[in-house]
């Protein structure tokens, strides 16, 4: 099998006896360049389906028209639909995505910015991993005046162009759902401190409780837990301990439905006995037995609303103060805190 070499500008020269500046100024429509020239140039491009060198074109006009994006995992629902948002309004500036995926690890997030870096990406939107405490490869970048906007999961530091959702306030008003249908002990199953979002949701739970007088202290009511099968292993020994509350709030979707699935199999009466709720609103939460009660996310706004706060600063070039957006959310009502809710909507007005 012989592996056909992509075509060059001096292929395209050679073939009309022409300059490969003259073949280059005629690509670029040049008005120095003849109509007949660019129409034989335009037609042997085509034939040997030349693709301009995005790479060198950025070389010379000091711009690649190349967002880089960093996630933790491609595969969830919130992350999936954030691209889906980046992209839509990328397309639309004219400019390309190019997507890492960090895998929830530290080391591959810094290899993933040198590789974003070494290409010359135009800026980069980023939402770090849970492992994340060091950010110096991400101020580092910064320092090359190459923007940098986070979503989702910011660094604890301000100094930086964020795209958010107000965690605190969302967390603060599940569990005020939860009380409201007559839930009084209540846990939360939380995600790591170091991560922003971990820590506002769980500081939401807390102040909650604190204001309807139910607090009972975080040993008793604050469980590190932000995985499936942490979930299920955890709600299981509540069974079996005869410890189990009567709510369950957990920092994300997968670990709402892990606790589902020990309830299920432990043959306890979802929500009349424990309601559970979650937080994202992936496809899932819709299928589970019963449905999920969660936080809707909007990810396809969050990824345009950061993607257009990239833009800004990368045609700016010059220093404004930093910027926090925070897109809406609301609570989603459903079968695992309601009996027979159907599917209800509650703006929570941020």
């Amino acid at each position: 099998m012989t592996i056909r070499r992509q075509a060059t500008i001096k292929d395209i020269a050679r073939r009309l006896s022409l300059s490969p500046s003259t073949v280059s100024r005629a690509l670029k429509d040049h008005p120095d360049i003849s109509p007949e020239t660019k129409e034989s140039v335009r037609k042997i491009a085509e034939e040997l389906d030349y693709q301009p060198n995005s790479l060198a074109l950025g070389l010379h006009s000091g711009k690649s028209n190349i967002i880089g994006v960093i996630i933790p995992q491609i595969q969830h629902h919130f992350f999936s639909s954030v691209i889906s948002g980046i992209e839509e309004r990328a397309q639309k500036a004219g400019c390309n995505v190019m997507i890492c995926q960090s895998n929830e690890s530290y080391e591959r997030e810094v290899s993933n910015i040198k590789t974003l870096v070494s290409l010359r990406v135009d800026g980069i939107l980023i939402s770090i991993t849970k492992e994340t405490r060091n950010y110096d490869h991400l101020f580092n970048v910064m320092k090359r005046n190459i923007p940098i906007v986070f979503f989702d999961r910011p660094p604890h530091a301000t100094l930086c162009d964020r795209c958010i959702i107000d965690d605190y306030a969302a967390a603060f008003s599940m569990v005020e759902h939860l009380i409201s249908i007559g839930k009084k002990n209540i846990v939360h199953f939380c995600g790591p401190d170091n991560v922003r979002i971990g820590f506002d949701r769980k500081r939401g739970f807390v102040d909650a409780m604190k204001r309807y007088k139910l607090f009972l202290g975080e040993s008793e009511t604050i469980f590190k837990c932000d995985k499936y099968a942490q979930a299920v292993e955890l709600t299981d020994n509540f069974c079996k301990n005869g410890t189990l509350p009567e709510a369950i709030f957990a920092v994300n979707d997968m670990t709402a439905i892990g606790a589902i699935t020990a309830l299920n199999k432990n043959g306890i009466d979802i929500p009349e006995r424990t309601a559970v709720a979650g937080f994202t609103n992936g496809l899932i939460s819709q299928v589970t037995s019963p449905p999920l009660t969660t936080v809707e996310q909007n990810g396809s706004l969050i990824g345009a609303k950061a993607t257009e706060l990239l833009l800004k600063r990368i045609e700016t070039q010059v220093f404004e103060p930093f910027e926090t957006v925070i897109v809406p959310t609301k609570i989603i009502v459903r079968g695992s805190t309601i009996k027979n809710a159907g599917t209800q909507t509650g703006d929570l007005g941020f």
